[in-house]
């Protein structure tokens, strides 16, 4: 990933709003830009999302995943930068963003000045057409090849950003968290027993302070896929997978009912935040910012096949798009984005990696996924309001035949826009 755009353009000490005039007159600025902004484009009614990575040679460009986004009914996507031909190709769209702070921003936007300034070169200019509602501070820092040097200035990014944003007066419109890897727990089964590890919690518990004082969520990358490609033989595949028709499991000691390894993984992590922090398990939310299944690796990685991936990604969405919450939580719908939207070539690592896409680079499914969005989850110009244009059409997509009011993974493709072929 390119270096942050702050040191490459020479950032210094300095605060460019350092002053209180200047903050002011920077607040005021933002203020007027938003004022003259059109009417906000509907968010889509669904709690499901999807992740756009962009680690590949060979992807279209960013303006060509519309139809296929339209085509799923999906309206909230995640990106892990602020690439700007990326946040103008969803321009005028309704498409909610989560966008991310590259891990090699922490140490520039750490500081209060740098904060502010990544946010005035990076996210303002692009707010007046451009749904932006949560920044992610690095991803998996906590447990990530560089935490040794990131962990230590994670949190004074995320405090940094929130008061550069607060001194826009957009906290309302923008959230600031940050990613975790499950692998931030040390104990995850049962779920009741789910624990962090003792070492992350310096670093854990005053992080879950800011998001109790923000009111933001924990964001956690949960991947039943790698429980059960780890122990094939321990852990049932249909519970893996989601599968609606499984018995389920029973937790021994909340004696609750986990129908599915992915609610379990998320209760995990609930359990973790009443251990480290009581106050604030009280009223902070964990949501599921990464969640998918391989259709191709290596031989040795059990499980990861087109069939399997097409099953988990099914089951994923509907499990979201049903609303509901977890066995701990029944009252707070699970909230998820789908990892990912393309197979992308250049992922490091093993060699699943590379398959995470429900779609191929040339727009192509990767497999055909079994459930099907309701039409209204949309933002592209059905029922889930409008896209910027007069006549209610996103002006992105044409033909389709998506007949009965469902988008499903083959629509996106029956007419593919000449970028992908």
């Amino acid at each position: 990933m390119a270096p942050c755009r702050l040191l490459r353009a020479g950032w210094g000490p300095q605060r460019p709003c350092g002053s209180r005039l200047a903050a002011a007159l920077c607040a005021a600025v933002v203020a007027l830009a938003l004022a003259r902004a059109p009417a906000a484009d509907a968010t889509s009614a669904s709690l499901l999302g999807i992740n756009y990575g962009r680690v590949g040679s060979n992807l279209p460009p960013p303006q060509s995943v519309l139809p296929l986004l339209e085509g799923l009914g999906i309206g909230r996507v995640r990106v892990y930068d602020a690439d700007p031909a990326v946040l103008r190709a969803f321009a005028r769209t309704g498409v909610e963003l989560v966008v991310g702070v590259p891990d090699e921003c922490l140490a520039a936007v750490a500081d209060p000045g740098g904060a502010a300034q990544w946010l005035k070169e990076s996210i303002v200019p692009f707010l007046r057409d451009t749904k932006i509602a949560v920044l992610t501070v690095g991803n998996e820092v906590l447990t990530g090849g560089n935490s040794s040097a990131l962990s230590r200035v994670l949190l004074p990014a995320m405090q940094s950003l929130h008061g550069a944003v607060a001194a826009l007066g957009l906290d309302k419109q923008i959230t600031i968290t940050t990613a975790h890897n499950l692998g931030v727990l040390g104990t995850s089964y049962p779920p009741s027993a789910g624990a962090f590890r003792k070492d992350l919690l310096p670093y854990l518990c005053p992080i879950l302070d800011y998001h109790a004082r923000t009111g933001s969520p924990f964001l956690v990358n949960a991947y039943p896929y790698f429980a059960y490609s780890d122990d094939p033989k321990g852990v049932q595949l249909d519970y893996a997978l989601l599968e609606p028709g499984f018995a389920g499991v029973q937790d021994p000691n909340s004696r609750l009912h986990y129908p599915n390894l992915l609610v379990a993984q998320v209760d995990a992590v609930y359990h973790a935040i009443a251990e480290a922090n009581t106050a604030a398990s009280r009223v902070v939310e964990v949501r599921v910012s990464e969640t998918g299944w391989p259709s191709a690796g290596a031989a040795n990685e059990t499980g990861a096949t087109p069939r399997n991936a097409a099953r988990y990604n099914s089951n994923a969405m509907r499990l979201v798009a049903e609303g509901r919450g977890t066995p701990l939580k029944p009252g707070v719908p699970l909230r998820a984005y789908v990892f990912a939207l393309f197979n992308e070539n250049l992922k490091p690592g093993l060699a699943s990696e590379r398959y995470y896409g429900l779609f191929k680079p040339d727009g192509t499914p990767a497999y055909d996924l079994s459930f099907k969005l309701p039409r209204d989850n949309s933002t592209f110009g059905y029922g889930g309001g409008g896209s910027g244009n007069a006549n209610g059409s996103s002006g992105y997509f044409n033909g389709g035949g998506n007949s009965g009011g469902y988008y499903d993974i083959s629509a996106a493709v029956r007419d593919p826009p000449v970028e992908l072929l």
